[in-house]
């Protein structure tokens, strides 16, 4: 047992039954719906790509969420539309007549060379640009189709392994200070500030816009956690309620007294709406009575963080990091912070909410004197 983790209690233990009875008698409805809606869109690629890249993913299919398949789909026909046009591999093929004898003569310069295409390029008249991060995600995914087809012995090396991985910058870690949390939260309820336009609807959606803040900022939840969340999921009596992760394993996480009001105020007056057919399951709705879109919700935040910390770039991840943040200040245990933000590898937690790069910073300022007083 990890140093910081905790045996399930009884009341944990009986928190996990009721859930799996409600789990058993409704699946949430926007995972299925995810689910179905991009393994129809995997499908779609699939007569783009070659025909050995059917039973890839299907090995994968067990390991992987459906999301990173698609993923995976788009940024293989990417690499094989560019692989189809280079004189000295495929000149004249289309992508779906190759075979894995074909893909023999990949090289680990031919993606290297797609990798430094990517990193700028025109298509349909825009000028395109992908990060380090993203060029590292496009290796990743061949690095795992070339690992399947090693694997099975159709190819004699993994030729995406001899390729460097592209160096990535670390990038500052944005959080929200405990004034600025008090702010932004005042500025959702009070609607100070807003444009004319913005307060129209603001009297709608107060209660709702505080309720996802407060849920952010008290549990640490991600975007797509939060979306995809149903009326049946939360337990007002034992205040918990379920979210499915990435890669789609399900968790059960508690929430204290003030998520407590601001959901049971919206959920009061949440079960008085009439969501259009389709959205009838869904905890938070738009104006239009849909599920809210993960684009909404990022609206939303930015809407009001420019409010409350005008010289910081604050999206839903930001409020992430501002709750492990302020949960590894409270309790000094990086296991604990790692198990509530459902992180796999505590390296990642340690990484981002250990970090007191910013407090050293505000010492150092202070140390320093330029004039006698």
């Amino acid at each position: 047992m990890k140093p910081g983790k905790k045996a399930d209690s009884p009341l944990t233990m009986q928190i996990q039954k009721k859930f799996r009875v409600r789990c058993f008698v409704m699946a949430n409805t926007f995972q299925a719906e995810k689910y179905r809606d991009y393994t129809m869109k995997i499908r779609a690629l699939l007569p783009e790509l070659p025909m050995v890249c059917g039973s890839f993913f299907r090995a994968i299919e067990s390991q992987t969420s459906v999301l990173t398949r698609y993923a995976y789909a788009i940024d293989l026909r990417g690499f094989f539309q560019f692989a189809v046009a280079q004189d000295d591999l495929f000149p004249g093929r289309d992508v779906p007549s190759l075979t894995v004898v074909d893909l023999g003569k990949v090289k680990a310069y031919h993606i290297e060379l797609y990798l430094n295409e990517v990193s700028l390029y025109e298509k349909d008249g825009r000028e395109l640009v992908n990060s380090q991060q993203a060029k590292a995600r496009k290796l990743s995914t061949l690095r795992s189709f070339f690992k399947y087809l090693h694997k099975q012995e159709l190819l004699p090396t993994n030729v995406a392994a001899l390729v460097d991985i592209p160096k990535l910058h670390e990038k500052a870690i944005v959080r929200l200070e405990p004034n600025e949390v008090a702010d932004l939260l005042d500025l959702a309820e009070n609607g100070e500030g807003l444009s004319e336009r913005q307060k129209k609807y603001h009297s709608m959606t107060k209660t709702r816009d505080v309720a996802i803040l407060t849920l952010f900022l008290g549990t640490g939840i991600r975007i797509s956690e939060l979306v995809g969340i149903d009326l049946n999921d939360i337990d007002f009596d034992n205040d918990a309620f379920v979210v499915t992760r990435k890669g789609g394993s399900e968790d059960i996480l508690s929430f204290g007294d003030e998520v407590h009001r601001a959901l049971a105020d919206y959920y009061q007056l949440r079960t008085d709406q009439k969501p259009l057919p389709g959205h009838e399951n869904a905890l938070f709705l738009s104006l239009q009575m849909r599920r809210i879109t993960a684009r909404a919700v990022e609206n939303l935040v930015k809407k009001y963080a420019k409010l409350a910390a005008p010289l910081k770039k604050i999206t839903p991840h930001k409020l992430r990091s501002t709750y492990g943040t302020m949960l590894y200040h409270e309790t000094e245990d990086i296991y604990l912070v790692a198990d509530v933000l459902g992180h796999k590898d505590v390296n990642t937690t340690r990484k981002h909410y250990a970090a007191t790069s910013e407090e050293h910073k505000r010492i150092a300022a202070k140390k320093i004197r330029l004039r006698d007083d």
